[in-house]
């Protein structure tokens, strides 16, 4: 009896979608490479909080133990301050997941770990310094990648491409995949703060004078997020540096003389916050996970997970076809529709956000926290329904079909919209009332 051989894929980015996605597909014998168009994976700023529920995957594949070894912090909590009034707005310990937190790791550490162990498959293959620059065509059937190298052009064939090269995603552009894109009022300016032992341990946002500063712990300094308006980094430039200092004590002043550390925009790096999502994912031959199908807002840290959810679902799914050397055209269409419906609610939850820190931004003068919202937050639960569908999200996914734990039902969702709902209400509802929580712009 004659088998056929196992369909080859070649996967564009070796981000957390791409590098997850071809070792489960090497784990499965499928021939697989992996194109980075980098030397190595070091970027700062890169999303590097690593969800329960990637953590439960980590767990389904044997290497849970092995990659939290690594250096990492933990979070278990997701609180903030607005004005005065110190709230929680996320709890993990009851999420149903064998890790009941958040890992805080570089993103580079990760994937060294996961490329690392992929490696050790006799079917994976990593080209570092393989930019991929356009598709190769068969008709209309996509059959391979073009890339530049520092040897020259290449051209790489397979039986089904994968891009999972971001929100600029090279895969989507070229086969002219359709988008919808979602207006974003924010961008994100992301800089390092030393930190002492006595700041907050857990992930930290600080609410106050019309702006939103966030922290995360990462040992010995914060990685802190400015929440701006979209545009305005022009502005905040021309202001100068010593004014966005004084705006960053005046937010949160028990940074002191710490944020005088900042000294050179070079060591600010603006994130040009974007929530879209394709129409169609696919391509006879080609499909799009992760960022490049579905760019997200860092609000919740959850694009990491998302896209890793993608690969797993994606792997899930196609394995079988790619195992026996059959066409995967016909299974393209089941991958988005298995992650279509996690990734709407995912980013109707992120534009909620965005209409809240919108209200924010038109605001001036000290905070103080209203009723409204002190009373959405000591809704009895509601820190676990929020750390529950944060951690584990819509729809987790599982390395085999048979979920590993139960998945987040339709109370957990019904329950974060109300909740978000409702603090949406605050903002409308103080924007028309001049509630005094602060002044308004004039």
């Amino acid at each position: 009896m004659n088998t056929a051989r196992p369909s080859s894929c070649c996967i564009i980015g070796g981000g957390p979608a791409g590098i997850m996605l071809g070792y489960l597909l090497a784990r499965s014998d499928v021939p697989v490479t992996v194109m980075e168009k980098h030397a190595d994976f070091f970027r700062d700023f890169r999303g590097d909080t690593v969800h329960p529920s990637t953590l439960q995957v980590m767990h389904e594949l044997g290497l849970l133990r092995d990659l939290l070894a690594l250096p990492h912090q933990k979070i278990t909590s997701v609180g903030g301050v607005f004005g005065d009034y110190s709230f929680e707005a996320a709890n993990l310990d009851h999420a149903p997941a064998l890790c009941k937190f958040v890992a805080l790791m570089p993103q580079w550490d990760f994937l060294n770990f996961l490329s690392e162990r992929a490696g050790r498959f006799p079917s994976f293959r990593l080209l570092m310094q393989h930019e991929a620059t356009d598709l190769l065509w068969d008709g209309n059937r996509v059959v391979g990648v073009k890339s530049k190298t520092p040897a020259g052009p290449v051209e790489t064939t397979a039986d089904l491409v994968i891009g999972c090269d971001g929100r600029h995603s090279v895969a989507r552009i070229a086969a002219k995949l359709p988008g919808i894109e979602r207006g974003v009022p924010i961008d994100v300016l992301w800089f390092r703060i030393s930190r002492h032992q006595t700041d907050p341990d857990q992930l930290f946002g600080n609410i106050n004078y019309g702006k939103v500063l966030i922290l995360i712990n990462r040992g010995d300094y914060f990685q802190a997020g400015l929440l701006i308006r979209k545009g305005s980094l022009d502005e905040i430039r021309w202001q100068g540096m010593q004014a966005f200092r004084n705006t960053i004590r005046q937010i949160a002043p028990y940074l002191g003389d710490r944020v005088d550390g900042l000294n050179d925009w070079n060591q600010i790096k603006l994130l040009s916050v974007q929530i879209n999502r394709l129409e169609q994912w696919h391509r006879p031959g080609l499909l799009c996970i992760g960022d490049a199908a579905h760019a997200m807002s860092p609000a919740g840290g959850v694009g990491i997970n998302l896209a890793i959810q993608d690969a797993v679902a994606a792997a899930r799914i196609l394995t079988p076809y790619l195992r026996a050397g059959k066409s995967v055209d016909l299974a393209l269409p089941l991958v988005q529709r298995r992650r279509e419906f996690p990734t709407r609610v995912t980013q109707q939850i992120q534009v909620f956000a965005h209409a809240g820190i919108a209200k924010i931004f038109e605001m001036r003068g000290p905070a103080k926290a209203p009723w409204q919202l002190k009373a959405v937050t000591s809704i009895p639960g509601l820190q676990r329904v929020v750390g529950r569908v944060v951690g584990i999200g819509v729809r987790p996914e599982h390395v085999h079909a048979v979920s590993a734990v139960r998945r987040t039902g339709g109370r957990e969702l019904r329950a974060l919209f109300i909740a978000v709902q409702t603090g949406l209400r605050y903002w409308l509802s103080a924007s028309r009332a001049g509630i005094p929580r602060a002044e308004k712009v004039a």
